[in-house]
């Protein structure tokens, strides 16, 4: 009785946690309807409604607060319990479970899967890839990765690339046929790519001129919400896309596209940073992580895919 109980209240809690039964569910890697079905027993045990539900939305009655207040420090004094085991073990093991934006999972942490895997079997990593910024406390998360300066003050960040830089480029189709622009200004006269961020907004095209950060108004046939959609455009000779220079390094390399605006100063931006919070313990799968990367990373100049 005691496990069924301690199972219904870890899915209450992973619940009210993410607000959503979908996102519970695949965080406990159980079925919605398993999960909904011990919600039920859960208040039909309790005698009281825990949840709001509706066809959209999730949210905890007072009862359902109370609850959660009074289990979250229990579920975390669990879950250190569990881990003080693992000091014991000739090899970390356990779940690690990261929030990762595309680009840093694409250039950063793909090249490394193999190695880590090989290095850490007992470690099950699962990697989300959202270009939205989690709360990794709220949505228990062991560890994200981000740029800087989006990073909240309590979290504790440890640099793992360089300054992300940017390039202009389009294909020699598209340049043959439209002229090469000679300067930031001759943007206006050919048709961008941009590239739309989790924001809403679109991303600026930044020059440095005259030692001063501008930005430059472009118009074009597509703005596109994936970087990859961005840099195929590019190769099918739309026009010219701003992009993270990592994401067109290959396509550089190659010819099939080359750089516009040479001569112009493009400005950098923050690189990304391993971050995770400095009020919770360490589990010993993220300690192993974050040596790892250490280890694995201190060499790169740059962000190479």
């Amino acid at each position: 009785m005691r496990g069924t109980r301690f199972a219904e209240l870890s899915a209450f809690v992973a619940i009210a946690e993410l607000s959503s039964f979908t996102k519970a569910a695949q965080q406990l890697g159980i079925s919605a309807a398993t999960l909904s079905q011990s919600i039920r027993a859960l208040e039909e045990s309790l005698g009281v409604r825990l949840l709001n539900r509706t066809t959209r939305s999730v949210s905890q009655t007072a009862a359902g607060e109370r609850l959660l207040a009074q289990l979250r420090p229990l579920l975390d004094g669990f879950d250190t319990a569990i881990e003080s085991v693992n000091t014991f073990r000739e090899k970390p093991a356990g779940h690690l479970r990261l929030t990762v934006p595309p680009p840093a999972a694409r250039f950063v942490l793909r090249p490394l899967l193999a190695r880590f895997t090989e290095h850490f079997p007992e470690i099950t990593l699962e990697i989300s890839a959202q270009s939205t910024l989690a709360d990794i406390v709220a949505e228990r998360y062991d560890a994200g990765i981000r740029v800087s300066s989006r990073l909240a003050k309590d979290m504790i960040a440890m640099r793992i690339t360089d300054n992300i830089r940017f390039a202009v480029v389009a294909a020699p189709a598209y340049l043959a046929r439209r002229g090469l622009p000679q300067a930031p200004a001759d943007l206006h006269t050919h048709s961008c790519i941009r590239l739309r961020l989790s924001a809403g907004m679109s991303m600026p095209w930044k020059f440095i001129i005259q030692g001063k950060a501008v930005e430059v108004e472009v118009d074009g046939p597509l703005i596109l919400d994936d970087p990859e959609l961005v840099v195929s455009a590019a190769l099918d000779s739309i026009g010219i896309a701003y992009i993270d220079e990592d994401y067109v390094a290959t396509s550089i390399a190659d010819g099939r596209l080359v750089r516009v605006l040479q001569d112009a100063r493009l400005p950098t931006t923050d690189g990304f940073f391993l971050y995770y919070s400095s009020r919770r313990q360490n589990s010993a799968a993220l300690r192993a992580f974050i040596d790892f990367l250490r280890v694995n990373l201190h060499t790169r100049a740059s962000r190479q895919g």
